[in-house]
Protein backbone atom coordinates (compact mmCIF):
# COMPACT_ATOMS: atom_id res chain seq x y z
CA UNK A 1 0.00 0.00 0.00
CA UNK A 2 1.36 3.57 -1.13
CA UNK A 3 0.29 6.23 1.43
CA UNK A 4 -0.28 9.55 -0.03
CA UNK A 5 -0.96 12.33 2.08
CA UNK A 6 -3.21 15.23 0.86
CA UNK A 7 -1.15 18.52 2.53
CA UNK A 8 -2.65 21.01 0.32
CA UNK A 9 -5.17 23.32 1.53
CA UNK A 10 -8.07 21.53 3.48
CA UNK A 11 -11.02 23.43 1.36
CA UNK A 12 -9.55 21.73 -1.48
CA UNK A 13 -10.03 17.79 -0.22
CA UNK A 14 -13.83 17.74 -0.92
CA UNK A 15 -13.36 18.32 -4.64
CA UNK A 16 -9.66 16.40 -4.83
CA UNK A 17 -10.64 13.11 -3.29
CA UNK A 18 -12.19 11.45 -5.84
CA UNK A 19 -10.84 12.36 -8.80
CA UNK A 20 -7.95 11.75 -7.39
CA UNK A 21 -8.69 7.86 -5.90
CA UNK A 22 -10.32 7.11 -9.42
CA UNK A 23 -6.97 8.57 -11.32
CA UNK A 24 -4.95 6.01 -8.54
CA UNK A 25 -7.18 3.14 -9.60
CA UNK A 26 -7.27 3.62 -12.94
CA UNK A 27 -3.51 3.75 -12.84
CA UNK A 28 -3.17 0.38 -10.83
CA UNK A 29 -1.59 1.79 -8.00
CA UNK A 30 -3.12 0.45 -4.29
CA UNK A 31 -3.01 4.00 -2.60
CA UNK A 32 -4.37 4.79 0.89
CA UNK A 33 -5.02 8.34 0.52
CA UNK A 34 -5.59 10.57 3.44
CA UNK A 35 -5.46 13.90 4.83
CA UNK A 36 -4.17 12.99 8.46
CA UNK A 37 -1.64 10.01 7.81
CA UNK A 38 1.28 10.03 10.39
CA UNK A 39 4.57 11.72 8.96
CA UNK A 40 6.70 8.88 9.48
CA UNK A 41 4.43 7.05 7.11
CA UNK A 42 3.98 8.95 4.33
CA UNK A 43 5.25 7.91 0.79
CA UNK A 44 4.11 10.90 -1.03
CA UNK A 45 3.03 14.23 -0.76
CA UNK A 46 0.59 16.53 -1.98
CA UNK A 47 1.08 19.93 -1.69
CA UNK A 48 -0.55 23.60 -2.33
CA UNK A 49 0.42 27.07 -1.10
CA UNK A 50 -1.48 27.09 2.36
CA UNK A 51 -1.76 23.96 2.79
CA UNK A 52 -1.31 21.39 6.09
CA UNK A 53 2.55 21.10 5.88
CA UNK A 54 4.94 23.66 6.06
CA UNK A 55 7.99 21.52 7.79
CA UNK A 56 9.08 18.33 5.52
CA UNK A 57 11.13 17.24 8.37
CA UNK A 58 9.29 14.66 9.62
CA UNK A 59 8.79 13.02 6.30
CA UNK A 60 11.53 10.45 6.44
CA UNK A 61 10.02 8.07 4.14
CA UNK A 62 8.31 10.12 1.96
CA UNK A 63 10.15 9.65 -1.66
CA UNK A 64 8.41 12.83 -3.55
CA UNK A 65 6.33 16.10 -2.94
CA UNK A 66 3.86 17.19 -5.85
CA UNK A 67 2.53 20.69 -6.17
CA UNK A 68 -0.52 21.06 -8.00
CA UNK A 69 0.54 24.42 -8.97
CA UNK A 70 2.43 25.26 -11.85
CA UNK A 71 4.34 27.92 -9.66
CA UNK A 72 6.41 26.33 -7.00
CA UNK A 73 7.95 30.05 -5.74
CA UNK A 74 6.02 29.67 -2.28
CA UNK A 75 7.94 25.74 -1.78
CA UNK A 76 11.09 26.15 -3.76
CA UNK A 77 13.23 28.03 -0.16
CA UNK A 78 11.40 25.83 2.39
CA UNK A 79 14.72 24.63 3.91
CA UNK A 80 13.17 21.88 5.47
CA UNK A 81 12.02 19.97 2.15
CA UNK A 82 14.90 17.66 1.09
CA UNK A 83 12.42 15.21 -1.21
CA UNK A 84 12.03 15.87 -5.09
CA UNK A 85 9.48 18.46 -5.84
CA UNK A 86 7.79 18.26 -8.99
CA UNK A 87 5.05 21.37 -10.35
CA UNK A 88 2.52 20.87 -12.25
CA UNK A 89 2.40 20.64 -15.89
CA UNK A 90 -1.02 20.37 -17.22
CA UNK A 91 -2.32 21.03 -21.12
CA UNK A 92 -5.41 22.53 -19.09
CA UNK A 93 -3.37 24.93 -17.27
CA UNK A 94 -2.12 25.94 -20.78
CA UNK A 95 -5.19 25.93 -22.61
CA UNK A 96 -6.90 28.24 -19.30
CA UNK A 97 -3.79 30.61 -19.43
CA UNK A 98 -3.60 30.72 -23.28
CA UNK A 99 -7.58 31.65 -23.15
CA UNK A 100 -7.32 33.84 -20.75
CA UNK A 101 -4.42 36.24 -22.17
CA UNK A 102 -5.55 35.97 -25.59
CA UNK A 103 -8.74 36.98 -24.30
CA UNK A 104 -7.29 39.99 -22.46
CA UNK A 105 -4.59 40.75 -25.38
CA UNK A 106 -7.60 41.54 -27.84
CA UNK A 107 -9.74 42.97 -25.25
CA UNK A 108 -7.46 45.60 -25.08
CA UNK A 109 -5.68 45.53 -28.89
CA UNK A 110 -9.07 46.37 -30.05
CA UNK A 111 -10.08 48.69 -27.27
CA UNK A 112 -13.36 46.86 -26.78
CA UNK A 113 -13.77 49.13 -23.32
CA UNK A 114 -14.44 52.40 -25.21
CA UNK A 115 -18.52 50.56 -26.23
CA UNK A 116 -18.35 48.04 -23.26
CA UNK A 117 -18.20 50.58 -20.59
CA UNK A 118 -19.52 53.93 -22.56
CA UNK A 119 -23.45 53.03 -23.43
CA UNK A 120 -23.96 56.34 -22.90
CA UNK A 121 -25.17 57.49 -25.64
CA UNK A 122 -22.37 58.64 -27.71
CA UNK A 123 -21.53 57.14 -31.18
CA UNK A 124 -17.91 56.82 -30.62
CA UNK A 125 -16.40 55.81 -33.94
CA UNK A 126 -13.24 58.40 -33.90
CA UNK A 127 -11.11 55.22 -33.08
CA UNK A 128 -10.24 51.91 -34.77
CA UNK A 129 -7.55 49.48 -33.97
CA UNK A 130 -4.77 48.69 -36.10
CA UNK A 131 -4.61 45.48 -37.29
CA UNK A 132 -2.60 42.49 -35.75
CA UNK A 133 0.35 42.76 -37.28
CA UNK A 134 0.60 46.30 -36.62
CA UNK A 135 0.41 45.51 -32.59
CA UNK A 136 3.90 44.20 -31.35
CA UNK A 137 4.01 41.50 -28.18
CA UNK A 138 6.08 40.66 -26.40
CA UNK A 139 6.13 38.17 -23.57
CA UNK A 140 8.50 37.54 -20.79
CA UNK A 141 8.89 34.26 -19.89
CA UNK A 142 8.49 31.75 -22.77
CA UNK A 143 8.75 28.16 -21.08
CA UNK A 144 5.88 26.20 -21.58
CA UNK A 145 2.80 29.15 -21.00
CA UNK A 146 4.63 31.33 -22.30
CA UNK A 147 5.57 29.43 -25.85
CA UNK A 148 1.92 28.41 -25.81
CA UNK A 149 0.24 31.85 -25.53
CA UNK A 150 3.31 33.13 -27.79
CA UNK A 151 1.56 30.53 -30.44
CA UNK A 152 -1.43 31.45 -30.11
CA UNK A 153 -1.51 35.36 -30.76
CA UNK A 154 0.91 34.32 -33.68
CA UNK A 155 -1.64 32.55 -35.16
CA UNK A 156 -3.72 35.78 -35.17
CA UNK A 157 -0.87 38.11 -36.78
CA UNK A 158 0.57 39.77 -33.88
CA UNK A 159 4.25 40.01 -34.24
CA UNK A 160 5.35 38.01 -30.56
CA UNK A 161 8.98 38.96 -29.29
CA UNK A 162 9.73 36.52 -26.41
CA UNK A 163 12.50 36.95 -23.74
CA UNK A 164 13.99 34.60 -21.22
CA UNK A 165 17.17 33.87 -19.51
CA UNK A 166 18.81 31.57 -21.25
CA UNK A 167 18.55 30.79 -25.02
CA UNK A 168 15.20 29.59 -26.58
CA UNK A 169 14.11 28.97 -30.48
CA UNK A 170 10.81 28.66 -30.70
CA UNK A 171 9.30 28.67 -33.80
CA UNK A 172 7.07 31.87 -35.18
CA UNK A 173 8.65 34.01 -31.59
CA UNK A 174 11.38 36.05 -31.81
CA UNK A 175 13.30 34.65 -29.30
CA UNK A 176 15.45 36.97 -26.72
CA UNK A 177 17.42 36.36 -23.81
CA UNK A 178 20.20 38.24 -21.32
CA UNK A 179 20.10 41.79 -20.16
CA UNK A 180 20.91 43.02 -23.96
CA UNK A 181 17.64 41.39 -25.34
CA UNK A 182 15.29 42.16 -22.49
CA UNK A 183 15.64 46.34 -23.25
CA UNK A 184 15.69 45.51 -27.21
CA UNK A 185 12.24 43.14 -26.24
CA UNK A 186 10.34 45.77 -23.86
CA UNK A 187 11.74 49.01 -26.28
CA UNK A 188 8.37 50.07 -28.38
CA UNK A 189 6.13 46.97 -26.96
CA UNK A 190 2.46 47.56 -27.08
CA UNK A 191 1.54 45.24 -25.03
CA UNK A 192 3.92 43.05 -22.60
CA UNK A 193 2.70 39.83 -20.74
CA UNK A 194 4.39 38.75 -17.91
CA UNK A 195 4.60 35.00 -17.68
CA UNK A 196 8.20 34.00 -15.32
CA UNK A 197 8.52 31.89 -12.20
CA UNK A 198 9.63 34.33 -9.52
CA UNK A 199 13.00 34.75 -8.24
CA UNK A 200 15.27 36.95 -6.65
CA UNK A 201 16.54 37.37 -10.46
CA UNK A 202 13.02 38.60 -11.71
CA UNK A 203 11.63 40.16 -8.87
CA UNK A 204 10.43 43.59 -9.99
CA UNK A 205 11.85 42.75 -13.56
CA UNK A 206 9.09 45.49 -14.62
CA UNK A 207 10.49 48.91 -12.75
CA UNK A 208 10.34 52.36 -14.06
CA UNK A 209 13.17 52.51 -15.88
CA UNK A 210 11.84 49.49 -18.16
CA UNK A 211 8.31 50.47 -18.11
CA UNK A 212 9.33 53.71 -20.04
CA UNK A 213 11.03 51.64 -22.44
CA UNK A 214 7.57 50.18 -23.77
CA UNK A 215 5.57 52.27 -26.42
CA UNK A 216 3.26 55.10 -25.01
CA UNK A 217 0.38 53.84 -23.65
CA UNK A 218 1.10 50.40 -23.80
CA UNK A 219 -0.74 47.44 -22.15
CA UNK A 220 0.57 44.85 -19.32
CA UNK A 221 -1.21 41.75 -18.92
CA UNK A 222 0.26 40.16 -15.43
CA UNK A 223 -0.81 36.77 -14.82
CA UNK A 224 2.68 35.25 -14.13
CA UNK A 225 3.59 37.06 -10.69
CA UNK A 226 2.75 39.85 -9.01
CA UNK A 227 6.37 40.64 -7.53
CA UNK A 228 7.58 40.96 -11.24
CA UNK A 229 6.07 44.32 -11.45
CA UNK A 230 7.02 47.20 -8.78
CA UNK A 231 3.80 48.41 -8.19
CA UNK A 232 4.44 51.93 -6.81
CA UNK A 233 6.59 52.47 -10.48
CA UNK A 234 3.87 50.41 -12.33
CA UNK A 235 1.15 53.32 -10.80
CA UNK A 236 3.17 56.09 -11.43
CA UNK A 237 3.09 54.97 -15.07
CA UNK A 238 -0.55 54.87 -15.20
CA UNK A 239 -0.91 57.87 -14.06
CA UNK A 240 1.82 59.41 -16.34
CA UNK A 241 0.02 57.72 -19.61
CA UNK A 242 3.24 55.97 -20.10
CA UNK A 243 1.06 52.71 -19.26
CA UNK A 244 -2.56 52.94 -20.58
CA UNK A 245 -3.91 49.65 -18.96
CA UNK A 246 -2.77 47.61 -16.65
CA UNK A 247 -4.48 43.66 -16.53
CA UNK A 248 -3.31 41.83 -13.54
CA UNK A 249 -3.98 38.74 -12.12
CA UNK A 250 -1.48 38.07 -9.62
CA UNK A 251 0.00 40.36 -7.00
CA UNK A 252 1.99 40.08 -3.79
CA UNK A 253 -0.37 39.64 -0.98
CA UNK A 254 -3.59 37.70 -2.32
CA UNK A 255 -6.43 38.24 -1.89
CA UNK A 256 -6.15 41.77 -2.96
CA UNK A 257 -6.21 44.29 0.21
CA UNK A 258 -9.61 46.57 -0.50
CA UNK A 259 -6.91 49.31 0.23
CA UNK A 260 -4.51 48.78 -2.45
CA UNK A 261 -4.21 51.42 -4.75
CA UNK A 262 -5.02 49.11 -8.15
CA UNK A 263 -8.03 49.26 -6.83
CA UNK A 264 -8.72 52.65 -6.98
CA UNK A 265 -6.86 52.94 -10.31
CA UNK A 266 -9.64 53.19 -13.57
CA UNK A 267 -6.75 51.91 -15.66
CA UNK A 268 -6.37 49.14 -13.79
CA UNK A 269 -8.48 45.34 -14.11
CA UNK A 270 -7.91 43.24 -10.86
CA UNK A 271 -8.69 39.69 -11.40
CA UNK A 272 -8.62 37.25 -8.56
CA UNK A 273 -5.57 34.88 -9.55
CA UNK A 274 -7.92 33.29 -12.16
CA UNK A 275 -5.86 33.06 -15.30
CA UNK A 276 -4.59 29.33 -15.12
CA UNK A 277 -6.43 27.07 -13.03
CA UNK A 278 -5.77 23.95 -11.53
CA UNK A 279 -8.59 21.35 -12.43
CA UNK A 280 -8.61 18.51 -10.38
CA UNK A 281 -9.83 16.08 -12.89
CA UNK A 282 -6.96 16.27 -15.62
CA UNK A 283 -4.06 16.83 -12.55
CA UNK A 284 -5.03 13.69 -10.56
CA UNK A 285 -4.31 11.98 -13.28
CA UNK A 286 -0.64 13.41 -13.80
CA UNK A 287 -0.22 13.05 -9.79
CA UNK A 288 -1.10 9.20 -10.44
CA UNK A 289 1.12 8.68 -13.23
CA UNK A 290 3.95 10.59 -11.99
CA UNK A 291 3.32 8.51 -8.65
CA UNK A 292 3.82 5.51 -10.63
CA UNK A 293 7.36 6.31 -12.52
CA UNK A 294 8.61 6.96 -8.62
CA UNK A 295 6.89 3.37 -7.83
CA UNK A 296 8.52 1.89 -10.91
CA UNK A 297 12.09 3.62 -10.51
CA UNK A 298 11.58 5.64 -13.31
CA UNK A 299 13.25 9.52 -13.21
CA UNK A 300 9.95 11.65 -12.26
CA UNK A 301 8.45 14.22 -14.60
CA UNK A 302 8.49 17.80 -14.31
CA UNK A 303 11.19 18.36 -11.27
CA UNK A 304 12.21 21.56 -10.24
CA UNK A 305 15.86 22.57 -10.32
CA UNK A 306 15.91 24.22 -7.18
CA UNK A 307 19.37 26.16 -7.87
CA UNK A 308 17.05 28.25 -10.79
CA UNK A 309 13.81 28.15 -8.87
CA UNK A 310 11.78 26.48 -11.33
Amino acid sequence: MINVLFGAKPDMWAEYEAPLNDAFAKSGLQVDLSVDHAPSEVDYIIYSPAGTVSDFTPFTRCKAVMNLWAGVDSIVGNQTLTQPLCRMVDDSLSRGMVEWVVGHTLRHHLGMDRHILGQDGVWRSEFFPPVAPDRPVTILGIGQLGAACGQALHQLGFPVTGWSRSAMDIPNIRCLQGDAGLQKALTGAEIVILLLPHTPRTENILNAERLALLASGACVINPGRGPLIDDNALLAALDSGQIGHATLDVFRAEPLPADHPFWAQPQVTVTPHIAATTRPETSSGIIADNIKRGEAGEPFLHLVDRTVGY
